[in-house]
This record gives structure tokens, C-alpha cells and sequence, in this order.
């Protein structure tokens, strides 16, 4: 195992929180607070006239918002990191996908950041990010959750 400065350890642990914190607020906003329907409605008023199905959105809305809070979740308590970061991967691809089919230039203003420090976490090695529930597992239990 490399040994790295404390710094890198201290990084990728804000980086972390910071982003988890992000998604486990907006899925939770969307999910409890606004309401995952009426996210499903306003993306079908702005693609009405696109023959969308209604159950894509619906479907989408659900998910995403699903997907932000588990990912979320999972990057604060720092477990199954690999999975995490694949959840909210594949979020960011459907919500970059869905406004470029509303809009022909997308407004990256609130998903480029997100992406970005996702990109950041995907590049730290987990050996880095030890400040982790995986960690603490395979420290006192001798439990290895990473998956990748």
C-alpha cells in the first residue's frame, strides 16, 4: 500500500462529503419536499410535442431522485464507494441527457460542479480515501466492501 500525504486523505474526504451532501439533498428535495410527479410534469410540459412516453419521465424522475439519495448516502457514510460513484455517474448522464433533449444549448451551470467533483472522485485512488465506513469495516471486522 502507498503511503500518501494526510492532505490527500483530507481532500478526498471534503470532496466527498461536499458531493454527497449535494445529491442527498436534491434527490431528497425532489423526492419529499417537491415531489418526484410534478418533476415527471414539468419535463413533459418542456418535451410536449416530442412524443415522449409519459412513463419514460415518470420512470426518469423516480430514479434520478432515488439514485441521487442512495449515492449520497452511501459517499457520506463512505461505503461501497465504487457503487456510489456509479449510481451518481449514470444520474448525471440521464439529467445531462434529458435537459439536451429540452433545451439544443444545455445550461450547464448545475451540473458541470457536480460533475466535476465526481470526475475528482473517480481519479482519487480508494486507497487515498481512507476516512471511510469501508475502512473502519476492514479495519475492526476484516470485512473488504470495496467492490471496484
Amino acid at each position: 500500500m502507498e503511503t500518501y500525504h494526510i492532505g490527500f486523505s483530507i481532500a478526498a474526504l471534503v470532496t466527498r462529503l461536499f458531493l454527497g451532501i449535494i445529491f442527498v439533498s436534491q434527490g431528497y428535495s425532489r423526492l419529499f419536499k417537491v415531489g418526484s410527479k410534478h418533476v415527471a410534469d414539468f419535463f413533459g410540459e418542456q418535451l410536449a410535442g416530442k412524443n415522449y412516453p409519459k412513463w419514460i419521465l415518470s420512470f426518469s424522475a423516480y430514479a434520478t431522485s432515488i439514485s441521487e439519495c442512495i449515492g449520497g448516502i452511501l459517499l457520506i457514510l463512505g461505503l461501497f464507494r465504487g457503487i456510489a460513484l456509479s449510481l451518481l455517474s449514470i444520474d448525471i448522464l440521464l439529467v445531462t441527457l434529458a435537459f439536451s433533449v429540452m433545451q439544443t444549448i444545455v445550461d450547464l451551470e448545475h451540473i458541470f460542479p457536480r460533475l466535476l467533483l465526481l470526475l475528482v472522485l473517480w481519479l482519487i485512488p480508494s486507497s487515498v480515501d481512507i476516512y471511510t465506513l469501508d475502512e473502519l469495516l476492514k479495519y475492526v471486522f476484516n470485512i473488504d466492501t470495496m467492490i471496484f
